[in-house]
Protein backbone atom coordinates (compact mmCIF):
# COMPACT_ATOMS: atom_id res chain seq x y z
CA UNK A 1 0.00 0.00 0.00
CA UNK A 2 1.61 3.33 -0.80
CA UNK A 3 1.34 6.29 1.58
CA UNK A 4 0.04 9.55 1.36
CA UNK A 5 2.84 11.92 0.54
CA UNK A 6 1.26 14.48 1.90
CA UNK A 7 2.54 16.54 5.41
CA UNK A 8 0.14 16.09 8.01
CA UNK A 9 -1.71 12.87 6.84
CA UNK A 10 -1.12 10.16 9.21
CA UNK A 11 -1.19 6.03 7.18
CA UNK A 12 -3.91 4.09 8.29
CA UNK A 13 -3.55 1.85 11.48
CA UNK A 14 -1.50 -1.30 11.42
CA UNK A 15 0.31 -0.06 8.02
CA UNK A 16 4.13 0.22 8.28
CA UNK A 17 5.86 3.03 8.76
CA UNK A 18 8.08 4.44 6.55
CA UNK A 19 11.69 4.84 7.61
CA UNK A 20 13.50 7.39 5.95
CA UNK A 21 16.99 7.22 5.48
CA UNK A 22 19.85 9.84 5.50
CA UNK A 23 22.01 10.38 2.32
CA UNK A 24 25.12 9.31 3.04
CA UNK A 25 27.51 12.80 2.57
CA UNK A 26 29.67 12.28 0.28
CA UNK A 27 33.79 12.52 1.53
CA UNK A 28 34.85 15.94 2.02
CA UNK A 29 37.76 16.80 -0.15
CA UNK A 30 40.77 17.74 0.95
CA UNK A 31 41.85 20.86 2.66
CA UNK A 32 43.43 23.52 -0.05
CA UNK A 33 46.70 23.25 1.29
CA UNK A 34 46.62 19.46 0.87
CA UNK A 35 46.06 19.75 -2.66
CA UNK A 36 48.17 20.09 -5.00
CA UNK A 37 48.46 24.43 -4.30
CA UNK A 38 50.84 23.99 -1.63
CA UNK A 39 53.07 22.01 -3.29
CA UNK A 40 53.55 24.32 -5.93
CA UNK A 41 54.00 27.45 -3.96
CA UNK A 42 56.74 25.36 -2.14
CA UNK A 43 58.36 24.37 -5.67
CA UNK A 44 58.37 28.62 -6.70
CA UNK A 45 59.86 29.43 -3.45
CA UNK A 46 62.77 26.82 -3.13
CA UNK A 47 63.12 27.98 -7.25
CA UNK A 48 63.54 31.46 -5.80
CA UNK A 49 65.84 30.99 -3.25
CA UNK A 50 68.19 28.60 -5.40
CA UNK A 51 68.26 30.88 -7.99
CA UNK A 52 69.82 33.71 -5.92
CA UNK A 53 72.22 31.81 -4.73
CA UNK A 54 74.32 31.95 -7.66
CA UNK A 55 72.28 34.28 -9.60
CA UNK A 56 74.68 37.32 -8.84
CA UNK A 57 77.60 35.94 -10.99
CA UNK A 58 75.71 36.60 -14.58
CA UNK A 59 75.85 40.04 -13.56
CA UNK A 60 78.65 40.71 -12.07
CA UNK A 61 79.91 43.26 -14.60
CA UNK A 62 77.19 45.80 -14.80
CA UNK A 63 76.77 45.25 -11.03
CA UNK A 64 80.01 46.27 -10.84
CA UNK A 65 80.33 49.31 -13.44
CA UNK A 66 77.32 51.05 -11.19
CA UNK A 67 78.11 50.29 -7.95
CA UNK A 68 82.20 50.62 -7.96
CA UNK A 69 83.78 50.68 -10.96
CA UNK A 70 87.44 50.74 -9.29
CA UNK A 71 87.18 48.14 -6.96
CA UNK A 72 84.59 46.32 -7.00
CA UNK A 73 85.80 43.45 -9.70
CA UNK A 74 87.37 41.69 -6.45
CA UNK A 75 84.05 41.95 -4.03
CA UNK A 76 82.11 39.81 -6.70
CA UNK A 77 82.92 36.53 -5.48
CA UNK A 78 81.94 37.36 -1.60
CA UNK A 79 78.33 38.12 -3.56
CA UNK A 80 77.94 34.58 -3.92
CA UNK A 81 79.73 33.78 -0.99
CA UNK A 82 77.55 36.00 1.74
CA UNK A 83 74.07 34.35 0.63
CA UNK A 84 75.83 30.51 1.05
CA UNK A 85 77.97 31.85 4.50
CA UNK A 86 74.56 33.15 5.92
CA UNK A 87 72.31 30.48 4.43
CA UNK A 88 74.68 27.50 5.37
CA UNK A 89 74.83 29.21 8.95
CA UNK A 90 71.31 29.35 9.39
CA UNK A 91 70.34 25.94 8.98
CA UNK A 92 71.09 24.00 12.08
CA UNK A 93 68.59 27.17 14.10
CA UNK A 94 65.87 26.60 11.21
CA UNK A 95 65.40 23.12 12.27
CA UNK A 96 65.37 23.30 15.69
CA UNK A 97 62.68 26.56 15.36
CA UNK A 98 60.49 24.26 13.01
CA UNK A 99 60.09 21.37 15.33
CA UNK A 100 59.43 23.83 18.29
CA UNK A 101 57.44 26.34 16.82
CA UNK A 102 56.24 25.54 13.98
CA UNK A 103 56.58 24.62 9.78
CA UNK A 104 54.59 27.32 9.17
CA UNK A 105 55.54 29.80 11.44
CA UNK A 106 59.23 28.85 10.84
CA UNK A 107 58.48 29.04 7.05
CA UNK A 108 56.58 32.41 6.75
CA UNK A 109 58.72 34.12 8.84
CA UNK A 110 62.31 32.37 6.81
CA UNK A 111 60.23 33.49 3.47
CA UNK A 112 59.47 37.28 5.03
CA UNK A 113 63.53 37.29 5.67
CA UNK A 114 64.30 36.37 1.72
CA UNK A 115 61.84 39.12 0.52
CA UNK A 116 62.64 42.05 2.66
CA UNK A 117 66.33 41.13 1.72
CA UNK A 118 65.34 41.09 -2.12
CA UNK A 119 64.41 44.35 -1.53
CA UNK A 120 67.33 46.22 -0.15
CA UNK A 121 70.07 44.67 -2.44
CA UNK A 122 67.99 46.15 -5.46
CA UNK A 123 67.96 49.33 -3.73
CA UNK A 124 71.68 48.86 -2.79
CA UNK A 125 74.04 51.88 -3.68
CA UNK A 126 77.44 50.86 -3.01
CA UNK A 127 79.01 47.29 -2.41
CA UNK A 128 79.51 46.98 1.35
CA UNK A 129 75.52 47.71 0.97
CA UNK A 130 74.75 44.97 -1.36
CA UNK A 131 76.85 42.55 0.50
CA UNK A 132 75.22 43.11 3.90
CA UNK A 133 71.57 42.76 2.70
CA UNK A 134 73.02 39.23 0.15
CA UNK A 135 73.74 38.26 3.86
CA UNK A 136 70.14 39.12 5.16
CA UNK A 137 68.88 37.33 2.28
CA UNK A 138 70.53 34.61 2.75
CA UNK A 139 69.31 34.44 6.34
CA UNK A 140 66.19 33.65 5.08
CA UNK A 141 66.87 31.81 2.28
CA UNK A 142 68.34 28.85 3.87
CA UNK A 143 65.34 28.45 5.49
CA UNK A 144 63.45 28.37 2.54
CA UNK A 145 65.83 25.93 1.02
CA UNK A 146 65.16 23.81 4.27
CA UNK A 147 61.56 24.05 5.98
CA UNK A 148 59.73 24.07 2.77
CA UNK A 149 61.26 20.44 2.19
CA UNK A 150 59.29 20.08 5.53
CA UNK A 151 56.39 21.70 4.95
CA UNK A 152 55.72 19.60 1.49
CA UNK A 153 56.58 16.46 3.21
CA UNK A 154 53.96 17.18 5.97
CA UNK A 155 51.40 18.74 3.06
CA UNK A 156 51.62 15.25 1.18
CA UNK A 157 50.66 13.87 5.07
CA UNK A 158 47.88 15.45 5.19
CA UNK A 159 46.40 14.50 1.38
CA UNK A 160 46.82 11.09 2.67
CA UNK A 161 45.45 11.75 6.60
CA UNK A 162 42.18 12.92 4.44
CA UNK A 163 41.84 11.66 0.96
CA UNK A 164 39.05 9.36 0.71
CA UNK A 165 39.79 5.13 1.13
CA UNK A 166 39.76 4.41 -2.56
CA UNK A 167 41.50 8.00 -3.44
CA UNK A 168 45.37 7.46 -4.01
CA UNK A 169 47.25 10.14 -2.33
CA UNK A 170 51.23 9.98 -2.94
CA UNK A 171 53.54 9.24 -0.32
CA UNK A 172 55.00 11.82 2.21
CA UNK A 173 58.00 11.85 0.58
CA UNK A 174 57.12 12.57 -3.00
CA UNK A 175 56.77 16.07 -2.21
CA UNK A 176 60.13 16.14 -0.52
CA UNK A 177 61.99 14.69 -3.38
CA UNK A 178 60.51 16.99 -5.82
CA UNK A 179 61.69 19.98 -4.17
CA UNK A 180 65.34 18.44 -3.72
CA UNK A 181 65.05 17.98 -7.71
CA UNK A 182 63.67 21.53 -8.00
CA UNK A 183 66.53 23.01 -6.19
CA UNK A 184 69.05 20.95 -7.89
CA UNK A 185 67.54 21.65 -11.39
CA UNK A 186 67.54 25.78 -10.27
CA UNK A 187 71.16 25.92 -9.35
CA UNK A 188 72.22 24.82 -13.08
CA UNK A 189 69.69 27.52 -14.48
CA UNK A 190 70.68 30.53 -11.75
CA UNK A 191 73.21 32.05 -13.99
CA UNK A 192 70.94 31.93 -17.45
CA UNK A 193 68.01 33.74 -15.50
CA UNK A 194 70.72 36.26 -14.09
CA UNK A 195 71.92 36.92 -17.45
CA UNK A 196 68.46 37.05 -18.91
CA UNK A 197 67.20 39.80 -16.81
CA UNK A 198 70.49 41.93 -16.22
CA UNK A 199 70.17 41.88 -20.43
CA UNK A 200 67.15 43.01 -21.04
CA UNK A 201 66.12 44.81 -17.62
CA UNK A 202 69.18 45.49 -15.58
CA UNK A 203 71.01 44.18 -12.82
CA UNK A 204 68.63 45.10 -9.52
CA UNK A 205 65.96 43.11 -11.15
CA UNK A 206 67.75 39.75 -10.55
CA UNK A 207 66.44 40.96 -6.96
CA UNK A 208 63.42 42.69 -7.48
CA UNK A 209 61.99 39.93 -9.25
CA UNK A 210 61.41 37.86 -6.51
CA UNK A 211 59.05 40.58 -4.49
CA UNK A 212 55.59 39.96 -6.45
CA UNK A 213 56.56 36.37 -6.43
CA UNK A 214 57.60 36.23 -3.20
CA UNK A 215 54.33 37.98 -2.04
CA UNK A 216 52.15 36.13 -3.87
CA UNK A 217 53.47 33.01 -2.50
CA UNK A 218 53.50 34.49 1.53
CA UNK A 219 49.90 36.01 1.51
CA UNK A 220 48.35 32.54 0.07
CA UNK A 221 50.32 30.38 2.27
CA UNK A 222 49.34 32.31 5.21
CA UNK A 223 45.62 31.94 4.39
CA UNK A 224 45.48 28.49 3.22
CA UNK A 225 48.53 26.06 4.87
CA UNK A 226 46.91 24.55 7.34
CA UNK A 227 49.57 21.80 8.60
CA UNK A 228 49.08 17.87 10.39
CA UNK A 229 52.56 18.88 12.71
CA UNK A 230 52.12 18.74 16.90
CA UNK A 231 54.99 21.01 17.36
CA UNK A 232 56.77 21.05 21.32
CA UNK A 233 57.62 24.11 23.60
CA UNK A 234 61.16 23.18 24.51
CA UNK A 235 63.80 25.73 24.94
CA UNK A 236 66.05 26.61 21.94
CA UNK A 237 69.58 26.02 22.17
CA UNK A 238 70.60 29.79 20.57
CA UNK A 239 74.15 29.45 22.29
CA UNK A 240 74.79 26.19 20.54
CA UNK A 241 72.98 27.60 17.05
CA UNK A 242 75.59 30.68 17.70
CA UNK A 243 78.67 28.61 17.79
CA UNK A 244 77.09 26.12 15.11
CA UNK A 245 77.15 29.85 12.73
CA UNK A 246 80.32 30.85 13.72
CA UNK A 247 81.98 27.10 13.45
CA UNK A 248 80.58 27.25 9.86
CA UNK A 249 81.53 30.87 8.77
CA UNK A 250 85.08 30.24 10.11
CA UNK A 251 85.73 26.84 8.12
CA UNK A 252 84.29 28.61 4.99
CA UNK A 253 86.59 32.10 5.64
CA UNK A 254 89.10 29.49 6.05
CA UNK A 255 88.36 27.38 2.46
CA UNK A 256 87.80 30.81 0.69
CA UNK A 257 91.02 33.04 1.67
CA UNK A 258 93.33 29.97 1.53
CA UNK A 259 95.28 29.39 -1.27
CA UNK A 260 93.56 32.99 -2.53
CA UNK A 261 94.14 36.40 0.11
CA UNK A 262 96.90 34.21 1.65
CA UNK A 263 99.33 31.39 1.29
CA UNK A 264 97.48 27.64 2.75
CA UNK A 265 100.39 27.86 5.66
CA UNK A 266 100.67 31.85 6.05
CA UNK A 267 99.67 32.89 9.94
CA UNK A 268 97.04 34.32 8.84
CA UNK A 269 95.59 30.85 7.41
CA UNK A 270 96.91 29.00 10.49
CA UNK A 271 94.79 31.38 12.65
CA UNK A 272 91.40 30.68 10.79
CA UNK A 273 91.99 26.85 10.27
CA UNK A 274 93.06 27.15 14.62
CA UNK A 275 89.75 29.04 15.22
CA UNK A 276 87.72 27.08 13.40
CA UNK A 277 89.03 23.58 15.39
CA UNK A 278 88.89 25.72 18.68
CA UNK A 279 84.54 26.59 17.45
CA UNK A 280 84.03 23.06 16.39
CA UNK A 281 85.08 21.41 20.28
CA UNK A 282 82.97 24.34 21.33
CA UNK A 283 79.83 23.24 19.57
CA UNK A 284 80.30 19.47 19.76
CA UNK A 285 80.37 20.10 23.69
CA UNK A 286 77.38 22.30 23.61
CA UNK A 287 75.87 19.81 22.00
CA UNK A 288 76.69 17.31 24.27
CA UNK A 289 75.43 18.65 27.31
CA UNK A 290 73.32 21.06 26.00
CA UNK A 291 69.25 19.28 27.26
CA UNK A 292 68.05 20.55 24.06
CA UNK A 293 70.86 20.80 20.93
CA UNK A 294 69.97 22.12 17.86
CA UNK A 295 71.79 19.30 16.46
CA UNK A 296 71.68 16.10 18.46
CA UNK A 297 75.53 14.04 18.19
CA UNK A 298 73.32 11.23 18.37
CA UNK A 299 71.29 11.84 14.71
CA UNK A 300 74.97 10.82 13.86
CA UNK A 301 74.49 7.13 15.30
CA UNK A 302 72.38 5.37 13.10
CA UNK A 303 73.95 4.02 9.88
CA UNK A 304 71.55 5.10 7.59
CA UNK A 305 71.95 8.70 8.93
CA UNK A 306 75.85 8.74 9.17
CA UNK A 307 75.84 7.48 5.74
CA UNK A 308 73.23 9.60 4.51
CA UNK A 309 74.78 12.94 5.72
CA UNK A 310 78.21 11.75 3.76
CA UNK A 311 76.68 11.42 0.61
CA UNK A 312 75.15 14.83 1.17
CA UNK A 313 78.38 16.48 1.69
CA UNK A 314 80.18 14.94 -0.75
CA UNK A 315 76.78 15.57 -3.71
CA UNK A 316 77.60 19.26 -2.66
CA UNK A 317 81.02 19.53 -3.27
CA UNK A 318 80.35 17.68 -6.81
CA UNK A 319 77.11 19.81 -7.95
CA UNK A 320 78.47 23.00 -7.08
CA UNK A 321 82.15 22.63 -8.27
CA UNK A 322 80.94 20.80 -11.66
CA UNK A 323 78.59 23.62 -11.81
CA UNK A 324 81.54 26.29 -11.50
CA UNK A 325 83.88 24.54 -13.27
CA UNK A 326 81.52 24.23 -16.43
CA UNK A 327 81.19 27.78 -16.29
CA UNK A 328 84.90 28.78 -16.36
CA UNK A 329 85.53 25.77 -19.26
CA UNK A 330 82.56 27.15 -21.75
CA UNK A 331 84.28 30.96 -21.17
CA UNK A 332 87.85 30.13 -21.12
CA UNK A 333 87.79 27.28 -23.91
CA UNK A 334 85.05 28.17 -25.80
CA UNK A 335 85.31 31.92 -25.47
CA UNK A 336 81.88 32.53 -24.59
CA UNK A 337 80.22 35.41 -22.30
CA UNK A 338 78.40 34.33 -19.01
CA UNK A 339 74.59 34.20 -20.29
CA UNK A 340 76.02 32.60 -23.17
CA UNK A 341 77.58 29.94 -20.78
CA UNK A 342 74.73 29.61 -18.79
CA UNK A 343 72.47 28.18 -22.01
CA UNK A 344 74.60 25.39 -22.16
CA UNK A 345 73.26 24.73 -18.46
CA UNK A 346 70.42 23.29 -19.75
CA UNK A 347 70.91 20.04 -20.95
CA UNK A 348 71.98 19.62 -17.50
CA UNK A 349 69.02 21.07 -15.95
CA UNK A 350 66.81 19.12 -18.67
CA UNK A 351 68.69 15.68 -17.33
CA UNK A 352 68.43 16.61 -13.60
CA UNK A 353 64.82 17.12 -14.14
CA UNK A 354 63.94 13.74 -16.28
CA UNK A 355 65.94 11.65 -14.09
CA UNK A 356 64.42 12.78 -11.27
CA UNK A 357 60.96 12.56 -12.26
CA UNK A 358 61.34 9.18 -13.57
CA UNK A 359 63.19 8.05 -10.52
CA UNK A 360 59.84 9.35 -8.51
CA UNK A 361 56.98 7.98 -10.64
CA UNK A 362 59.34 4.18 -11.28
CA UNK A 363 61.32 4.16 -7.92
CA UNK A 364 59.10 4.27 -5.14
CA UNK A 365 59.99 1.79 -2.24
CA UNK A 366 63.77 1.41 -3.46
CA UNK A 367 66.19 2.99 -1.51
CA UNK A 368 69.85 1.90 -3.04
CA UNK A 369 69.55 1.23 -6.87
CA UNK A 370 68.56 5.00 -7.71
CA UNK A 371 71.28 6.51 -5.37
CA UNK A 372 73.83 4.35 -6.74
CA UNK A 373 72.71 4.98 -10.57
CA UNK A 374 72.83 8.33 -9.50
CA UNK A 375 76.37 8.60 -8.20
CA UNK A 376 77.75 6.56 -10.87
CA UNK A 377 76.16 8.29 -13.70
CA UNK A 378 76.73 11.44 -12.13
CA UNK A 379 80.91 9.96 -11.88
CA UNK A 380 80.58 8.98 -15.86
CA UNK A 381 79.61 12.37 -16.66
CA UNK A 382 82.48 14.13 -15.12
CA UNK A 383 84.90 11.61 -16.88
CA UNK A 384 82.99 12.28 -20.35
CA UNK A 385 84.11 16.06 -19.05
CA UNK A 386 87.24 15.45 -18.15
CA UNK A 387 87.97 14.14 -22.00
CA UNK A 388 87.16 17.40 -22.96
CA UNK A 389 89.51 19.87 -25.07
CA UNK A 390 89.40 23.26 -26.56
CA UNK A 391 88.00 21.67 -29.91
CA UNK A 392 85.38 19.23 -28.57
CA UNK A 393 81.69 20.68 -30.30
CA UNK A 394 79.44 22.14 -28.50
CA UNK A 395 76.79 19.63 -29.09
CA UNK A 396 78.97 17.18 -27.22
CA UNK A 397 79.64 19.31 -24.63
CA UNK A 398 75.91 19.23 -24.34
CA UNK A 399 75.46 16.00 -24.18
CA UNK A 400 78.18 15.14 -21.39
CA UNK A 401 76.33 17.68 -19.05
CA UNK A 402 73.33 16.03 -19.93
CA UNK A 403 74.94 12.61 -18.81
CA UNK A 404 75.96 14.83 -15.70
CA UNK A 405 72.54 16.15 -15.19
CA UNK A 406 71.41 12.37 -15.15
CA UNK A 407 72.93 11.21 -12.62
CA UNK A 408 72.97 14.55 -10.34
CA UNK A 409 68.67 14.54 -10.70
CA UNK A 410 68.79 10.71 -9.11
CA UNK A 411 70.53 12.13 -5.88
CA UNK A 412 68.93 15.72 -5.04
CA UNK A 413 65.59 14.80 -4.06
CA UNK A 414 66.17 11.03 -2.88
CA UNK A 415 68.76 11.98 -1.08
CA UNK A 416 66.62 14.47 1.29
CA UNK A 417 63.73 11.64 1.15
CA UNK A 418 65.84 9.20 2.18
CA UNK A 419 66.99 11.43 5.04
CA UNK A 420 63.39 11.75 6.54
CA UNK A 421 62.19 8.04 5.96
CA UNK A 422 64.71 7.44 8.49
CA UNK A 423 63.93 11.20 10.63
CA UNK A 424 63.56 9.81 14.46
CA UNK A 425 60.06 11.24 15.70
CA UNK A 426 60.01 14.66 16.76
CA UNK A 427 63.01 15.52 14.77
CA UNK A 428 61.67 15.70 11.00
CA UNK A 429 62.79 19.31 10.97
CA UNK A 430 66.03 18.75 12.43
CA UNK A 431 66.70 15.81 10.60
CA UNK A 432 66.12 17.96 6.92
CA UNK A 433 68.01 20.51 7.63
CA UNK A 434 70.76 18.47 9.07
CA UNK A 435 70.63 16.80 5.48
CA UNK A 436 70.51 20.26 3.77
CA UNK A 437 73.12 21.61 5.66
CA UNK A 438 75.92 18.65 4.69
CA UNK A 439 74.66 19.49 1.12
CA UNK A 440 74.91 23.55 1.04
CA UNK A 441 78.21 23.02 3.22
CA UNK A 442 79.68 20.57 0.56
CA UNK A 443 78.36 22.83 -2.07
CA UNK A 444 80.42 26.40 -0.52
CA UNK A 445 83.55 24.26 -0.16
CA UNK A 446 83.20 22.39 -3.35
CA UNK A 447 83.28 25.87 -5.09
CA UNK A 448 86.36 26.85 -2.74
CA UNK A 449 88.55 23.60 -3.24
CA UNK A 450 87.77 23.19 -6.66
CA UNK A 451 88.91 26.95 -7.18
CA UNK A 452 91.95 25.98 -5.34
CA UNK A 453 93.01 22.80 -7.13
CA UNK A 454 92.72 24.56 -10.48
CA UNK A 455 95.22 27.32 -9.44
CA UNK A 456 97.52 24.65 -8.14
CA UNK A 457 97.58 22.83 -11.00
CA UNK A 458 98.10 25.85 -13.75
CA UNK A 459 98.96 29.19 -11.63
CA UNK A 460 96.21 31.04 -13.26
CA UNK A 461 92.82 32.02 -11.84
CA UNK A 462 89.68 32.47 -13.43
CA UNK A 463 89.94 36.24 -13.97
CA UNK A 464 93.80 35.99 -15.60
CA UNK A 465 92.62 33.41 -18.45
CA UNK A 466 89.40 35.36 -19.50
CA UNK A 467 90.61 38.68 -18.48
CA UNK A 468 87.38 39.33 -17.32
CA UNK A 469 85.81 39.67 -21.10
CA UNK A 470 86.37 36.81 -23.54
CA UNK A 471 87.67 39.61 -25.87
CA UNK A 472 90.47 40.28 -24.35
CA UNK A 473 91.89 36.44 -22.69
CA UNK A 474 95.30 36.17 -22.17
CA UNK A 475 96.59 34.80 -25.04
CA UNK A 476 97.66 30.85 -24.87
CA UNK A 477 96.38 30.71 -21.62
CA UNK A 478 93.50 28.78 -22.62
CA UNK A 479 95.31 25.62 -22.99
CA UNK A 480 96.85 24.87 -19.55
CA UNK A 481 93.49 26.39 -18.07
CA UNK A 482 91.64 23.64 -19.69
CA UNK A 483 94.08 20.93 -19.16
CA UNK A 484 93.37 22.11 -15.53
CA UNK A 485 90.05 22.17 -15.31
CA UNK A 486 89.59 18.80 -17.27
CA UNK A 487 91.87 17.00 -13.73
CA UNK A 488 89.82 18.83 -11.55
CA UNK A 489 86.77 17.02 -13.39
CA UNK A 490 88.75 13.90 -13.15
CA UNK A 491 89.20 14.72 -9.42
CA UNK A 492 85.45 15.36 -8.81
CA UNK A 493 84.44 11.69 -10.76
CA UNK A 494 86.58 10.28 -8.03
CA UNK A 495 84.79 11.52 -5.62
CA UNK A 496 81.21 10.84 -7.24
CA UNK A 497 82.74 6.93 -7.33
CA UNK A 498 83.66 7.47 -3.56
CA UNK A 499 79.70 8.44 -3.25
CA UNK A 500 78.86 5.30 -5.06
CA UNK A 501 80.71 3.11 -2.45
CA UNK A 502 78.82 5.05 0.22
CA UNK A 503 75.61 4.62 -1.15
CA UNK A 504 76.24 0.87 -1.16
CA UNK A 505 76.60 0.43 2.40
CA UNK A 506 73.23 2.44 2.94
CA UNK A 507 70.60 0.29 5.25
CA UNK A 508 67.71 -0.52 2.44
CA UNK A 509 64.35 0.66 3.12
CA UNK A 510 62.57 -1.41 0.67
CA UNK A 511 58.43 0.20 0.50
CA UNK A 512 58.57 2.19 3.98
CA UNK A 513 56.18 5.03 3.50
CA UNK A 514 56.30 6.45 7.08
CA UNK A 515 54.60 9.71 8.22
CA UNK A 516 56.74 12.14 9.96
CA UNK A 517 56.21 12.16 14.05
CA UNK A 518 55.00 8.56 14.12
CA UNK A 519 57.80 6.59 12.55
CA UNK A 520 60.09 4.15 14.91
CA UNK A 521 63.58 5.95 15.73
CA UNK A 522 66.44 4.03 13.71
CA UNK A 523 68.45 1.67 15.91
CA UNK A 524 70.90 3.88 18.25
CA UNK A 525 68.01 6.87 18.62
CA UNK A 526 65.12 4.55 20.43
CA UNK A 527 67.43 4.99 23.92
CA UNK A 528 68.28 8.77 23.45
CA UNK A 529 64.02 9.34 22.45
CA UNK A 530 63.48 7.69 26.17
CA UNK A 531 65.57 9.76 27.41
CA UNK A 532 64.01 12.60 26.23
CA UNK A 533 60.36 11.70 26.88
CA UNK A 534 61.71 11.40 30.27
CA UNK A 535 63.56 14.64 30.79
CA UNK A 536 60.28 16.34 28.95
Amino acid sequence: MRHPRLIGVRPPRGAPVPISVPAVPAPAPAPVSHSRLVPALCLVTIVLAVLDSNIVSAAAVPLVRDLDPEGGLAKVPWLVTAFQLAATAALPLYGKLCDTLGAKRVFLGALGVFLLGSALCGFAQSMPQLLAFRALQGIGGGGLMSITLVVLRLSARAARETAPPATPAPPPSRGAGAGGLVAGAGMALGPWVGGMLTEHLSWRWIFWVNLPVGLAVLLTAAAVLHLPDRPERRRVDYAGAALAAATTSSLLLTLEWGGDRWPWLAPPTLALAAATLALLALFLWRQATAPEPVLPLTLFRPRALRLGFAVQLLLGIGLTAAIVQVMLYLQVAHGLDSASAGLFLLPMAAGMTVSGLLAQRYATGRTRLPLALGTSGAALGLALLATSTAHTPAWTTRGELFVLGCGFGLLVGRLIQYAQDTAPAGLLGVTTTAARFFQTLGGAAGAALGGVLLTRLTGLDGAAARGHDPSTAVPGAALPFTGGIDTVFACLAALMLLATALVLRLPSLPGRETSPGTAEPPPGLKDWAGAREGVN
